[in-house]
Parts: C-alpha cells; sequence; structure tokens
C-alpha cells in the first residue's frame, strides 16, 4: 500500500476536542460519535440529516440543523466537521463526502472517545475516529476520515489507510497493512505481517492468514476469495 499525500492534512499526533464542531449524518454512527463528543466536553453545534422530517428534531439533546447545505453557511474557520456517516463495505459516501467539504475549504476533527486506549507515538489522520474500548498500540498509523470502531485492537505497528473501517471487536496483531477504502468486518482476525489491499472487504468474522489483493472480498476461517470488488 501506498501512502497517499495529503498536504492540507498532514498526519498528527494523538489530541482531544477543543473546537466547536457540526456532525454530518445523524443515524446510529452520528450518534455514538456525538455521545463520544458530549463525553470530551466538545461543543457540539448540531447534526446534519438528509430526511426532511428529522430537521428541527434533536438527538441526545443535540439538534438537528438541516441537510447539508447547512454547513455552507458557516464560516470554515469557526467551525469543524465530524462525518458522522457510517459504513458497512468499501465505497461508501463518507470518502466522497470528506472530499466535497475539503475541497470547500473545511477541515475534519478526530473523535477519540475516552475510554479509548490510543498510543502516544499513534500518527492519526485528521478525520480520524477512535471509538469506546479500542486499543491502538505504539508505532501505529492510522488514515485520513478512517473509523476505528467500537473494541476493535491494533496491534504494534499497523497502518491503516485513508477512508477504512476497521469495524467493531476486529482484531489486528503487529505489522498488519491495510489499504485506503478497505473494510475489516466484526469481528474480523488479521493475523501479523499481513497486507489487505485497498477496496478489499474482509467479511465479518473471517480469519485473515495470507495477504489479500486489492479489490478482493474475503470470508471464513481460514479466509478464502468470494469476488472482487468494483474499483471504487
Amino acid at each position: 500500500m501506498e501512502r497517499q499525500v495529503h498536504d492540507s492534512y498532514p498526519m498528527v499526533k494523538n489530541y482531544r476536542m477543543t473546537e466547536s464542531v457540526i456532525i454530518i449524518g445523524a443515524g446510529g454512527h452520528a450518534k455514538v460519535l456525538l455521545n463520544a463528543l458530549q463525553l470530551s466536553a466538545t461543543n457540539v453545534i448540531g447534526l446534519t440529516d438528509s430526511d426532511i422530517e428529522n430537521h428541527g428534531s434533536r438527538l441526545l439533546g443535540c439538534p438537528v440543523l438541516g441537510n447539508d447545505s447547512i454547513i455552507d453557511t458557516y464560516d470554515q474557520n469557526d467551525v469543524r466537521l465530524i462525518m458522522g456517516i457510517g459504513s458497512t463495505e468499501p465505497g461508501s459516501s463518507r470518502r466522497t463526502t470528506f472530499e466535497h467539504f475539503v475541497a470547500k475549504g473545511f477541515s475534519f476533527s478526530n473523535c477519540i472517545h475516552p475510554s479509548a486506549i490510543v498510543a502516544p507515538d499513534v500518527s492519526l489522520g485528521h478525520g480520524s475516529q477512535i471509538m469506546a474500548g479500542t486499543i491502538v498500540q505504539p508505532g501505529c498509523t492510522i488514515g485520513i476520515n478512517t473509523i476505528i470502531n467500537t473494541r476493535a485492537s491494533i496491534d504494534h505497528d499497523c497502518e491503516i489507510g485513508d477512508h477504512t473501517h476497521i469495524a467493531p471487536g476486529a482484531t489486528l496483531s503487529g505489522d498488519v497493512r491495510v489499504g485506503h477504502n478497505a473494510h475489516v468486518g466484526a469481528g474480523g482476525t488479521i493475523i501479523q505481517g499481513i497486507s489487505i489491499g485497498d477496496r478489499a472487504m474482509v467479511v465479518a468474522g473471517a480469519s485473515v492468514t495470507r495477504d489479500i489483493a486489492p479489490g478482493e472480498r474475503v470470508a471464513g476461517v481460514p479466509a478464502k476469495v468470494l469476488k472482487k470488488h468494483a474499483k471504487y
């Protein structure tokens, strides 16, 4: 996996939120992020939702402001964004929405649940999300707009690409490489030294004992190839 260069979004050290934020989306993933941000005493201005019937409602006490276009009414210097759209496979709308607002000049903030254990030397790309009960060990690099979800375990010296989702309960042993726009399903296990290619998908519960090529979908114990994904 080749590391993409993002001049406006360099890799940064672990940090906690202090600025005001707007969450894009108001579904289940957004709710979990909102809870983490509230526990971290972050000022959440509100959330967006494409469903007009939800506009003006509240989620965990926080207002749903309108659809994504309302973000354009805010100054990019006054607010930062949190990507509240979840994903269940490679190629979700998370990436396109992220890139849309970056092109407009908005910045995305990291969200780190207070219960997460993140080694001090871990590098986090902007917009990365480290959820409750997660462990990220020393020497790891987490890409931009990437989710390390609830109770996932990332051991030493792993590299996780941009726009990737490591789902709840997944376990990555040491020196694992996961590409960009990839998905490791809930409860998946990757043994040490394995490489997972860009846009690949590890189905929930799979045990990966060999390298996975870009675009492959694998499942089972040990994991075997099911089919190729389309190129995203």
